[in-house]
C-alpha cells in the first residue's frame, strides 16, 4: 500500500485535522498514535470522546503533503473497528474555544486570564479596548508586555485576591474608573494554575443603578436633535454637569429646560434625588413652606408633625427651581440666603439645617430687564448666573422637527403597544412650516393628537392640527376618519368623532386602563363611553 507523501521541509507541512469513529475497544489511542508516527506525522493534539459504544477520536497532526488524506485514509481503514474516517475543518476544542470567545466578547465587563507562567490565555473585546490593545492578538504574550497601571494579576499566582477595588486606567477614551476583581484559578487538587481579572466600568454601573432606582431616569441620550445649536447646548451641559456651581437655563416655554436639568443631574454623579419645583405655580406662603419646610404647629392646615422642605429632601441631589423669574421678591431673598449660607430654617423653627443640594434654575423671563425694573433681585441674579446656558427654540432648528416628530410617534407606540405610524411628506412639510410658539412641548401634543385622529399606519397632513385650528380642523379630521354623513347635526358629528377616537385608542392600547390613561379620563368614564357608543372590545 502506498505511503502518505510527507514533505521534507517542515515549513511546507500542512495541518491535517481528522475525525475517526471506532467501535469502542482497548488500545485505540495507541494504535492511532503508532500509525501516525510511523508515517512521519507529528501529533499536535488528540481528543477522545466516548459516546455509548463508540469512540470519537479527533486529531490534529503536522507533516501532511498535498493529497495526504486520501492515502492516509487507506491506512486507517485497515485498523480494527474503524467505522468512519473523515477530514474536518475544526476540532471540538477549537469549537469550544470559539464559543467561549463569543461569550466573553458579549460580556460588558473586561475579562482577562493568565496561566501559571503569567502568559495571557484569554482577553475579551472590552478588556482589549480598555488596555489599549484593540485589534491585537495578545494571547500567549506575557502580561508584563501590556502597558497597565499595575500587573497585580500576577500576585494571584501566589494566592492573593482582590475584590471590587477601584482602579483608574488611561484608555484611548481617556482616564476611566473601574471596579477590579482578581482571583486565582485552581485545578482539581487546589493548585494555582492561573488567574483571572474582571474589570467593571463604573460608568456602566452608575447607568444601571440609575435605571433601577429611577424608572423615569433621563440622560443626555434622551435629548433629540442634530442641529448645531442644540448640540452646542448638550456639549455645554455635559461639561458643567459634574460641577456644584449654580446653572441658569434660559429658554422659551416648552424648549426642554427640565429635560436638560434632569440630564445634568443624572450625569453629575450625585446620588440624591432630583427635586423639581415650579416657582410660578405656588403662592408665596406655600412656596416657602415647600422649599424650606415647617415645624409642628407653624400654621393651621399643616401636618401635625411638621414637614421637611424640598432643600432638605434633596440632600445629596439637585433642586430644580423652574420659572425662578416668577418667584416673589420676599422668597427671592430667602433663596439667596440659602445659596449663600448653605442652610435652611423651617417656618416656625429656630434651628438651621445644613443643605447639600446642587441648584439648577430655569426661566423664560428677561431677568436683566426685570432687575432694572426692580422685579428681580440683582444680588440673586448674579448668584444664579454663574453658568448660564441657552436652549434654542424649535423654530430655530427646523431640521430637527422630523426627527422629534418620529421620536414622539415611537414613544406613543411604546406606551400603547403596536407599531408606530408613519408621516407622509405632506404631514412633515406642514410640521416644518409652523412657527411653534409652544416649542417641543407643542410638537409632542400635535404629534400625539395626529396619531390618534389618523388611527392607522399613515399620518397625513389633514390630521396635523394646531391649537388655533382645533375649532374647524377637528371636525374635518372627524369626517375623514369616520363615516359621518353630510347631513349630521353638530351633536351627531361630535358623537361620531368621539366614538371614532374611543374605538381607535381602545383598539391600539394594550388594556382599557391604558386607553383611559391616554385619553385622560377615568377607567369608569371610558367604559361608560364604550357602552354609549356601542364600542366592543375585541378578544
Amino acid at each position: 500500500m502506498a505511503r502518505v507523501p510527507v514533505c521534507g521541509n517542515p515549513e511546507e507541512w500542512m495541518k491535517l485535522k481528522l475525525e475517526l469513529v471506532f467501535k469502542d475497544r482497548v488500545g485505540i489511542v495507541s494504535d492511532v498514535s503508532s500509525l501516525l508516527a510511523g508515517e512521519g506525522y507529528s501529533i499536535v493534539c488528540m481528543e477522545v470522546e466516548r459516546r455509548h459504544d463508540r469512540s470519537h477520536v479527533h486529531i490534529e497532526a503536522d507533516g501532511a503533503g498535498e493529497g495526504a488524506f486520501a492515502a492516509l485514509r487507506q491506512r486507517f481503514e485497515s485498523m480494527r473497528g474503524l467505522l468512519e474516517c473523515r477530514e474536518v475543518q475544526t476540532l471540538p476544542a477549537e469549537e469550544r474555544e470559539n464559543r467561549i470567545k463569543v461569550v466573553l466578547d458579549t460580556i460588558g465587563d473586561g475579562v482577562m486570564s493568565i496561566d501559571g507562567g503569567g502568559r495571557i490565555t484569554s482577553i475579551n473585546k472590552v478588556a482589549r479596548e480598555a488596555y489599549g490593545c484593540a485589534g491585537e492578538d495578545v494571547t500567549e504574550r506575557s502580561l508584563t508586555s501590556l502597558r497597565l497601571p499595575d500587573h497585580g494579576l500576577l500576585d494571584c499566582l501566589h494566592g492573593r485576591e482582590l475584590h471590587d477595588a477601584r482602579r483608574e486606567l488611561a484608555t484611548p477614551l481617556g482616564k476611566l474608573q473601574f471596579f477590579v476583581t482578581r482571583t486565582p484559578i485552581r485545578d482539581g487538587v487546589g493548585r494555582i494554575i492561573g488567574a483571572v481579572e474582571i474589570a467593571r466600568d463604573m460608568r456602566e454601573i452608575r447607568k444601571l443603578a440609575r435605571t433601577l432606582v429611577d424608572a423615569d431616569h433621563v440622560g443626555f441620550d434622551d435629548i433629540v436633535g442634530h442641529h448645531p445649536a442644540i448640540e452646542a447646548a448638550i456639549a455645554f451641559a455635559r461639561r458643567v454637569a459634574a460641577t456644584d456651581a449654580v446653572i441658569a437655563i434660559r429658554g422659551e416655554s416648552g424648549t426642554g429646560k427640565e429635560l436638560f436639568a434632569r440630564a445634568m443631574h443624572a450625569e453629575s454623579g450625585r446620588k440624591g434625588p432630583f427635586v423639581p419645583i415650579n416657582c410660578a405655580a405656588l403662592p408665596e406662603q406655600l412656596l416657602e413652606s415647600e422649599l424650606f419646610g415647617y415645624e409642628r404647629g407653624a400654621f393651621t392646615g399643616g401636618r401635625r408633625e411638621g414637614k421637611p422642605g424640598l432643600f432638605e429632601s434633596a440632600r445629596g441631589g439637585t433642586v430644580f427651581l423652574d420659572e425662578i423669574g416668577d418667584m416673589p421678591l420676599a422668597s427671592q431673598a430667602k433663596i439667596l440666603r440659602v445659596m449663600q449660607e448653605q442652610r435652611v430654617r423651617r417656618i416656625g423653627g429656630e434651628a438651621e439645617v445644613p443643605v447639600d443640594a446642587r441648584i439648577i434654575t430655569a426661566t423664560n423671563r428677561p431677568l436683566e430687564r426685570m432687575v432694572e425694573d426692580g422685579r428681580f433681585r440683582q444680588d440673586l441674579y448674579y448668584r444664579i448666573n454663574v453658568l448660564p446656558m441657552h436652549i434654542p427654540p424649535l423654530r430655530e432648528r427646523r431640521g430637527d422637527i422630523p426627527l422629534l416628530a418620529n421620536h414622539f410617534l415611537q414613544q406613543l407606540a411604546s406606551r400603547i403597544g403596536g407599531a408606530a405610524p408613519a408621516f407622509t411628506d405632506g404631514a412633515l412639510a406642514r410640521l416644518r412650516s409652523h412657527e411653534w410658539p409652544g416649542n417641543v412641548r407643542e410638537l409632542k401634543n400635535v404629534v400625539e393628537r395626529a396619531a390618534i385622529l389618523a388611527g392607522g399606519a399613515v399620518v397625513d397632513d389633514q390630521f396635523i392640527l394646531f391649537s388655533h385650528e382645533l375649532g374647524k380642523g377637528v371636525f374635518n379630521a372627524a369626517r375623514t376618519a369616520s363615516a359621518a354623513g353630510q347631513g349630521d347635526t353638530l351633536k351627531e358629528q361630535v358623537a361620531n368623532f368621539e366614538k371614532k377616537i374611543v374605538e381607535d385608542v381602545v383598539r391600539r392600547a394594550p388594556s382599557i386602563r391604558k386607553a383611559a390613561k391616554i385619553l385622560g379620563i377615568s377607567h369608569t368614564a371610558l367604559l361608560d363611553k364604550m357602552r354609549r357608543h356601542g364600542v366592543i372590545l375585541e378578544e
